[in-house]
């Protein structure tokens, strides 16, 4: 039976052949970020000791991106998706190249100054990310027909996921056998694939560039949606507060050198399990996609989230910790299928990237802001309190939105497919 499914995955990839290439696209590309995500983790704190510099990368990262988040939105509306694509891999290519000169000691730095271009790296990553978010999640729909959302999301996650489990072990492997220097090469390369990938990309559904009016108007209009949609603004709002406070990803590094006493090689271990974890439930869900009950769904995955990071911070065991991050990533897997299902079927076609761009604004700065949190609360509380404390708090969220947002709660999927047809 699991060779009949996965031969049927197959044949739906073959049949969209602009699907299949976007999705290489998305591989190379998290590839490359993952890579330089646990390298530049390693990095610091081999440098630090220190767990609020893990925190500092992700305030690094998630200020450029949260500045030119709307606009980059904008742009994606009016310009040429494949044009802002390929200038975003560009971006990761010339932060390798960067990385590649300081580790090789080409610019000479001091101790500090290493820091500094860490944290200018990352800066530069995030910047590339307020423009290849939404710029995804347009040709998603461009390049496959809305009966296909559920089905595509869904495969979607499994190659994402995919990555996020190659990128982190194969980033921890590089460290630990070659050094520094070869992971970040590797995450050039990939980079530079990613460019490669979008200059074969076959848009089936190039739409005439559409004028969103002044970009003021148009962000205006993208926020003026998102707000008087209640689904939306829950499930954003959710997913927000959930990763805010219970992500333990980021502490990783400390976890393991002062908990766990390991390596680089458990590093990618763990960094690997959750992303391993959303693969076999994308791969489930591409198969029986959920459409009763999603809103119920959706809130226990997000408490099951909460459950196992709290469930983490209590670890002493590696195999036990790693367990524990493959059961967050398959409830956190739920949650990312159904929500960007959500949204691909509710948004309009003209506004695809305003509105990515506003759901990157509350999900993706909410994992660099939650670095920095983790971080703080690492150093105030200690590392596996301040674990078990997020791991409540994202508890408490659920309970919040189960109360305050009865139409997420009730939501179902198929209705809401007929509804925007």
């Amino acid at each position: 039976m699991l060779v009949r499914f996965n031969l049927r995955l197959f044949i739906f990839m073959l049949i969209s052949r602009s699907f299949t290439e976007l999705m290489f696209y998305r591989v190379s590309l998290t590839l490359s970020y993952q890579i330089l995500a646990v390298t530049v983790g390693w990095h610091i704190y081999v440098i630090t000791k220190d767990p609020i510099s893990l925190g500092l990368i992700g305030l690094a990262e998630v200020v450029p991106y949260f500045c030119s988040a709307l606009f980059a939105g904008h742009a994606v509306d009016v310009m040429s998706k494949r044009r802002i694509a390929i200038m975003g891999c560009a971006i990761h290519a010339l932060i390798a190249t960067l990385m590649v000169a300081v580790t090789l000691d080409a610019l000479a730095a001091t101790r500090v100054q290493t820091e500094w271009f860490i944290y200018l790296g990352m800066g530069l990553a995030g910047l590339a990310r307020a423009f290849l978010r939404p710029t995804y999640q347009v040709l998603f729909a461009q390049v496959l027909k809305r009966e296909e959302f559920v089905r595509g999301s869904a495969i979607g996650t499994v190659v994402f996921q995919v990555a996020q489990v190659a990128g982190p072990a194969l980033g921890g492997a590089l460290i630990a056998w070659t050094g520094l220097t070869s992971a970040y090469v590797a995450s050039g390369v990939f980079a530079l694939t990613g460019i490669f990938s979008l200059m074969l990309l076959h848009i089936r559904q190039e739409p005439p560039h559409q004028s969103a009016g002044s970009m003021w108007s148009g962000i205006v209009q993208g926020l003026h949606f998102v707000f008087t949609k209640q689904i939306m603004l829950a499930a954003m709002a959710l997913d927000m507060f959930a990763v805010l406070f219970g992500g333990a990803v980021s502490m990783l590094p400390a976890f393991i050198d002062e908990v766990l006493k390991g390596s680089p090689e458990n590093l990618g271990i763990l960094r690997a399990a959750p992303a391993l974890g959303s693969a076999l439930i994308g791969l489930w869900l591409a198969r029986a996609p959920i459409e009763h009950h999603a809103g119920r769904y959706m809130l226990a995955a997000v408490a099951g989230f909460g459950l196992t990071a709290i469930a983490f911070g209590l670890s002493t065991s590696l195999w036990f910790a790693a367990a524990c991050l493959l059961l967050s990533g398959v409830f956190d897997g739920i949650s990312v299928v159904l929500r960007s299902t959500i949204f691909q079927l509710i948004t309009p076609d003209h506004m695809r990237g305003r509105i990515s761009a506003i759901n990157g604004i509350f999900i993706g700065s909410s994992n660099e802001i939650g670095a920095l949190e983790s971080g703080l609360a690492a150093s105030l509380m200690g590392l596996s309190a301040s674990i078990v404390f997020g791991g409540g708090m994202t508890l408490l969220v659920v309970i919040v939105c189960w109360i305050a947002a009865p139409q997420l709660r009730n939501l179902n999927l198929r209705h809401l497919h007929e509804k925007n047809a």
